[in-house]
């Protein structure tokens, strides 16, 4: 298989890591107009490196690319290798620029348009799944997800990626990533409270902070606080119900359900393995990235679907452009 990286930022370097592991005879091309990324990703992982995507256009024919540039960038790059008849996998977008039009051509060339939603590929959101649709009574929750946004990236000045674009803010790409299983496991969104501001002196241009009252159209509620503003990366969900209690903090250890028999709390043990990077927060786990890429792999060989699509994110994209207008 001869496979197209378009960025070779740290989303592009993980991508690479894991394709190698998925498979090791995959002949893989990187594309960056920087050149210590390009050099870096030779070294790294000994791979053929090129500065444009015309270039690669130009070079070979591909099975498939992984978008891994800033999400600002996505649409023009997706519809450009649609164009070329390539199989797009594409991390979070943030906006729905080309949308239909992207849509509407991957369908036309039946090619894959998949859109990375890591979240639905962990196991323990799997279980979580499950357990809710088995709940016999009506379920609440709480969900904290934050994290202070210096800290990030560490390695650079949040105001030097996209983060620090009000467009493809902090807290939206918080909101992306997780309303995705959220609106997957609870059901659609029916209504939503919201209180925002800022609470930083960061210079950033949006609200850093978020606390939502949410109705599902299943009945469940819940109250949502997102941030870029906790010194502590936090993740801490909390479900209940008259059958149900579940607690999860975000790690592969930190998943726990009450057991109303014993009337005590155990742990819910789900990985074999679990495969970590160094730098990121204990939530972030490399075992649901390499699950998601697997998907694309066995969606293109036409053995499953998607757990999220371009259709399910023009609903959450609608959602959260609510909620950053402050539902008006």
């Amino acid at each position: 298989m001869r496979i197209l990286i378009v960025g070779l930022g740290s989303m592009g370097k993980r991508r690479i890591r894991l394709l190698k592991q998925i498979d090791s005879s995959a002949r893989i091309t990187g594309v960056d107009a920087k050149e210590e990324r390009r050099k870096e990703a030779e070294i790294l992982f000994n791979i053929q490196t090129i500065s444009a995507l015309q270039l690669a256009f130009h070079s070979n024919k591909y099975d498939c690319v992984f978008v891994c540039t800033s999400p600002l960038s996505h649409a023009n790059i997706i519809e450009s290798c649609l164009m070329h008849e390539i199989n797009v996998f594409t991390e979070i977008n943030l906006v729905n620029d080309k949308y239909i039009s992207n849509i509407k051509m991957a369908d036309e060339k039946k090619l894959v348009l998949f859109l990375s939603s890591t979240f639905l590929y962990r196991d323990e959101i799997k279980y979580i799944q499950k357990e809710v649709k088995a709940a016999r009574s009506l379920l609440s929750y709480t969900y904290h997800v934050g994290q202070y946004l210096p800290d990030w990236h560490p390695w650079e000045n949040y105001t030097d990626y996209f983060v620090g674009d009000v467009r493809t803010n902090g807290c939206r790409e918080i909101m992306a990533i997780d309303f995705p299983w959220l609106y997957k496991t609870f059901g659609e969104f029916k209504n939503i409270q919201i209180k925002s501001g800022k609470k930083t002196a960061l210079k950033t241009t949006y609200n850093d902070s978020y606390l939502l009252l949410v109705e599902h159209e299943t009945g469940i509620q819940g109250t949502i606080s997102i941030d870029v503003v906790s010194r502590k990366a936090v993740r801490n969900l909390e479900i209940y119900g008259e059958d149900l209690y579940i607690t999860w903090n975000g790690t592969p250890e930190g998943l726990k359900k009450y057991d109303l028999e014993a009337k005590k709390e155990t742990s819910v043990s789900l990985y074999d393995e679990v495969d970590k990077q160094e730098g990121y927060a204990g939530f972030v786990v490399e075992n649901a990235y390499k699950n998601e890429i697997i998907t694309f792999f066995n969606i293109i060989r036409g053995k499953t679907k998607a757990e999220y699509d371009f259709e399910d994110d023009k609903y959450i994209l609608a959602i959260i452009d609510n909620i950053e207008t402050g539902g008006q």
